[in-house]
């Protein structure tokens, strides 16, 4: 619920998870043409279409995580990207004109605004609105896809489940016209013990209902199960207990968070970072999803198997970030967090003000840091590939739709 992840979440394949619906992933947006200016209160400079809203609302959360003060420009421009109905689109370049039934709203952008509007505070009208769509538009299973009416993914699901927290509803309460919970949603996804991947969760069934793993899925799916959204503290430590269990009343939103973090403790242990499920580079290091891995392992409790990740982050993460902008700045804001370790000095790098210098001027670092700012050290950069949480465009598919959300970036499979 990043997110998934990575945001960025981010245009290439499918995504976060197969994300065939949802998630796909984008190296990075295209650049807007000359003659389309983007808007002034926007966080980035790449084209906005598929994911100005979650870029948008990941900064500004972020910039709320480390007690500064986002430019209300930045704010304006993100309410003023809500429709009549509630929901968010990626992007609408004309916020005066009225949405239709061809203004392509998701749940996805729509839970990361309510997400940053709650955090911010004073627009409650605002965040209200939006959930009551959320609510509106919950599947039958319980669970949510990336379009409303789309199939249930673990994506989406997660992300809903932090919106839905962050306005002060209960999950658990929050039910579909079925009677299911999200949490049986995300039960319904969780691969079973016996099969290759067990305890970890799948985007969605592939088309013979088989759960294949995947880790950006399983980084959202562990944050869901937890009842968390995008900014967590750490947890307690994990339970000694079976990592996985299946059926009946053995399954429980704690189970399936235990089960989904030991996935992800064992997929980072070798090499310190997730890989790529891009086409051809396969061996590539997927640095979103790795940061997302790293906020769900210490959310889980599991903070020992997140620092070697952490440590792979804040080594080899500055190229990366650089080249896919504010939602990747933003999820290394958000690890640092969760792992409690300084985003001023992440590696050398100044989190912070990198992200402050891709949004709009007139942000105040109102905890800030009144030492001198450290100097950005020398260090090894692993070139990999960039990847948000874009979007999917596999929804494209069945409905034409193009999404990018993640971070949290959505493939599959995944390892």
């Amino acid at each position: 619920m990043k997110i998934r992840r990575s945001a960025t979440v981010l245009a290439a394949t499918a995504v976060i998870g197969a994300a065939c619906a949802p998630v796909a992933l984008a190296a990075e947006s295209p650049s807007p043409s000359p003659s389309k200016a983007l808007p002034s209160g926007l966080f980035g400079s790449t084209d906005p279409t598929y994911d100005g809203v979650w870029r948008q609302s990941l900064a500004l959360l972020a910039q709320h995580t480390v007690g500064v003060k986002p430019a209300e420009t930045a704010v304006d421009w993100l309410v003023g990207q809500q429709c009549e109905s509630g929901a968010f689109a990626p992007y609408r370049a004309d916020p005066s004109a009225k949405c239709d039934a061809k203004t392509l709203v998701d749940t996805n952008s729509t839970a990361a605004a309510v997400q940053a509007l709650e955090a911010l505070g004073g627009h409650g009208a605002a965040a209200g609105k939006a959930v009551a769509w959320l609510k509106s538009v919950q599947n039958k299973d319980g669970g949510w896809g990336y379009a409303a009416g789309g199939a249930s993914d673990t994506n989406s699901t997660s992300v809903v489940i932090g919106a839905l927290v962050a306005s002060g509803e209960k999950p658990q309460q929050v039910l579909s016209k079925g009677g299911e919970s999200p949490y049986q949603a995300l039960r319904a996804l969780s691969v079973p013990c016996d099969e290759d991947g067990g305890g970890a969760f799948a985007f969605q069934p592939d088309k013979k209902g088989n759960l294949a793993a995947n880790a950006d899925a399983t980084a959202a799916g562990v944050l869901g199960s937890l009842g968390k959204g995008f900014v967590t503290e750490s947890g307690k430590a994990a339970a000694e207990d079976s990592a996985c269990a299946d059926g009946g009343d053995k399954f429980t939103p704690e189970v399936g968070a235990r089960g989904g973090s030991a996935y992800l403790a064992s997929a980072v242990a070798k090499d310190g970072y997730l890989k790529s499920a891009l086409a051809g580079a396969e061996d590539q290091p997927d640095h979103g999803n790795t940061a997302d891995a790293v906020v769900a392992l210490a959310a889980a409790g599991r903070t020992t198997e997140s620092a070697k990740p952490l440590a792979w982050l804040e080594k080899n993460s500055r190229s990366w970030a650089a080249q896919s902008g504010p939602a990747a700045y933003a999820q290394l804001i958000f690890a640092a967090h969760t792992t409690g370790t300084n985003p001023r000095d992440f590696g050398g790098v100044d989190l912070v003000k990198q992200l402050g210098s891709s949004g709009p001027e007139g942000w105040n670092a109102t905890v800030t840091d009144t030492a001198e700012p450290s100097k950005e050290k020398e260090q090894d950069e692993d070139g990999g590939v960039s990847v948000w949480w874009i979007i999917g465009v596999g929804l494209v598919g069945g409905m034409g739709i193009g999404f990018l959300i993640s971070s949290r970036n959505k493939k599959q499979p995944k390892q």
